[in-house]
């Protein structure tokens, strides 16, 4: 049913860095198994619902062979070698595989043109259905087991540590405070930077004094065109630069550094957070650096080597997570868990909010004056917000309940050959009585497989090689 490609357009502001690849392709690979499976699953249910012969159900696409395959009944259950997503076939339907020869025949009962427009409707909407209620089932679940984590940005100790040059040029600096977007106060540190991407002016707190900026029309194009840095986001909570662990064969240990240290200097610099030690560091590649350490509150001084990246080779406080960040005082982490019965009509209201940020974020894309066509991605783009340095079931989760959210909206669009297409021709069928030409029907469904493939190569292209910049 539908070509259900994993066209999923994504603002892909991070770095793609995949030092661990293989885990990052295992997690898109389960998660994007899901969401076909439960999204053909919608399909194939309503049409079994109403007497529809369903002849293919496939995770993945089989062109020429299958991998796996067994047929049960009227169906033939497989699994294909092409990773694009999957379909049904749906008998007497006109569908990406352009079966010809089936729809000169007269009309069968269990054909799919046989029934009646509202019937063909609920099938051709039940992938999406399905992804919906899978989202708000998945958010259900993430508040009942993990809770809903907040970080009131005024609880942000040291204020904001701007990652991107692109925020530096509009004014923010390390320490500040932001204090609301487009007059609206930030409540929640996660959503500051969605918040940033979206808005047009902030308000910023620093040494007291309160400053208005305003956010280029462009920032969006602007921060992809520096993605190429190895970085986490364009803004993070500020941290001092304590040591937190470090292997005991490494050249740091080995010098004298140790777990607790907090470093407050570099040669006569001095400094007090961890951003100042990186530029420092960056100064001194391949060199000596002469850190000046606080230890047991007495100062003391030890010769380090610095590598060809500007690193001494230590994991900092804070770079585990906010829990870390809270324990030490950093910042507030409130989370809130909820109990069965009303995770339930929570992860309702969770799935709406990310499904009008994703709205939003789209309407910025097809928008050319905000260059978000530059942060259009594939594959690449998806794999890499997927955690990197371990399995995290949250993480995962919480990004496979988005990826439903984006996969129901983006077949919704009115792209013939997306199930969008379909609904569009049926309604058109049930307002004026009439139903469209199969001939005509053929065409589109090329003329949208077309449009689709297109897409997805500037999507994957725009991934490894840059095409929007």
């Amino acid at each position: 049913m539908g070509l259900d490609f994993f066209l999923i357009i994504n603002m892909n502001l991070l770095a793609i860095n995949w030092p661990n690849v293989g885990l990052q392709v295992g997690q898109l690979l389960l998660a994007l198994s899901i969401l076909v499976i439960l999204h053909e699953f919608g399909h194939y249910i309503t049409a079994r619902w109403f007497k529809c012969r369903v002849e293919k159900f496939f995770l993945f696409f089989d062109p020429w062979f299958a991998l796996v395959k067994k047929k049960i009944g009227d169906t033939v259950y497989g699994i294909g070698w092409l990773p694009l997503g999957g379909y049904v076939k749906i008998s007497g339907m006109i569908d990406e595989s352009m079966d010809k020869e089936a729809m000169k025949q007269p009309p069968k009962e269990w054909e799919f043109r046989s029934k009646p427009a509202w019937q063909r409707l609920i099938v051709m909407l039940g992938g999406v259905i399905m992804n919906i209620i899978v989202a708000f089932i998945i958010y259900a679940f993430i508040l009942m087991i993990w809770g809903e984590k907040k970080i009131p940005t005024a609880s942000m100790k040291y204020g904001v540590h701007v990652v991107d040059s692109t925020l530096y040029k509009i004014g923010i600096r390390n320490g500040d405070k932001i204090l609301s977007v487009d007059s609206e106060p930030i409540e929640d540190y996660e959503r500051l930077r969605r918040k940033i991407l979206l808005g047009s002016n902030m308000t910023i707190l620093r040494n007291d004094e309160e400053i208005k900026l305003d956010l280029p029309v462009d920032l969006i194009g602007q921060l992809v065109e520096n993605r190429n840095k190895e970085i986490s986001g364009f803004v993070e909570p500020r941290r001092p630069a304590i040591v937190f662990y470090l292997d005991d064969t490494s050249k740091a240990y080995k010098a004298g550094l140790r777990k607790n240290d907090q470093i407050v200097g570099i040669d006569s610099t001095r400094f007090e957070f961890f951003d100042e030690l990186q530029n420092e560091l960056n100064r001194r590649k391949s060199q000596q650096a002469l850190l000046t350490i606080i230890r047991d509150g007495q100062e003391t001084t030890l010769t380090v080597p610095v590598n060809e990246e500007g690193k001494i080779g230590f994991v900092p406080y804070g770079a585990m997570g906010y829990q870390q960040m809270d324990s030490l005082g950093w910042l507030k982490l409130n989370v809130t868990k909820y109990s069965f019965i009303s995770a339930f009509p929570a992860g309702v209201r969770k799935a709406g909010t990310e499904l009008k940020f994703y709205i939003d974020q789209f309407k910025k894309i097809l928008n050319p004056k905000t260059g978000g066509y530059k942060g259009v991605g594939g594959f690449k783009a998806i794999g890499s917000i997927f955690p990197k340095h371990g399995w995290d079931w949250e993480a995962f989760w919480r990004i496979t309940a988005f990826l439903s959210i984006v996969l129901a909206f983006m077949n919704l669009l009115p792209i013939p050959a997306l199930d969008g297409g379909h609904v569009m021709f049926t309604l058109y069928e049930m307002i004026t009585r009439r139903k469209p030409n199969e001939k005509f029907l053929e065409y589109a469904q090329i003329a949208g497989m077309v449009l689709l493939l297109g897409l997805m190569l500037y999507a994957n292209g725009n991934d490894w090689f840059g095409w929007g910049k």
